[in-house]
């Protein structure tokens, strides 16, 4: 069965605000930690990452409707600064798929596969970095199922975190394309 059609395009923090906001305080958003915020709370995060030269973000769509939320950033100047030692190549990223009253099975699959495509489009992208909240079993089992490997829990000031990286050879060893 066909997941569907999916494709990114830059956010406009003016124009999505809105739709980000019912998405980031949704309960199934919890470890995105934006539950209490208010509208222009989500307005000014989005512009600041729209103003940042080193942190991006995109809005999924699935068959042409708002589907997911992506986060892209170089982890030497945003969030993992004194983290880890970032290789050339390495590219952060977030990901938060839109909440839904009829889920589709392997949907979510299917859009953090959409994303690692996306980030993997660009050559110089050697390495995908992660650091989701240790406590997040959900996004590690799909952060696996693509081909991250966890390296180690880290001290964010916001959270605990479980670093881990997927080079290109892993993504596509994950989909059982031959390397």
């Amino acid at each position: 069965m066909s997941t569907g059609t999916f494709t990114i395009r830059a956010l406009d923090p003016l124009k999505d605000t809105e739709l980000l906001h019912r998405w980031v305080t949704d309960p199934k958003a919890a470890f995105w930690m934006m539950q209490d915020a208010k509208l222009q709370d989500v307005e000014r995060e989005y512009m600041r990452i729209a103003a940042h030269e080193h942190h991006h973000a995109f809005l999924g769509l699935h068959d042409g409707e708002p589907a997911f939320l992506m986060e892209s950033y170089d982890p030497r100047y945003v969030e993992l600064v004194g983290l880890y030692e970032p290789e050339p190549g390495d590219v952060g990223m977030h990901f938060l798929v839109a909440p839904t009253d009829r889920p589709i099975h392997g949907f979510t699959k299917a859009v953090i596969t959409a994303v690692m495509d996306e980030l993997f489009a660009d050559p110089r992208t050697r390495r995908v970095v992660v650091e989701p909240d240790v406590g997040n079993k959900a996004v590690h089992a799909l952060n696996e199922a693509v081909g991250f490997v966890p390296v180690r829990e880290i001290d964010k000031p916001e959270k605990r975190a479980l670093l881990s990286f997927c080079t290109r050879e892993d993504f596509l060893a994950a989909r059982g394309v031959a390397v």
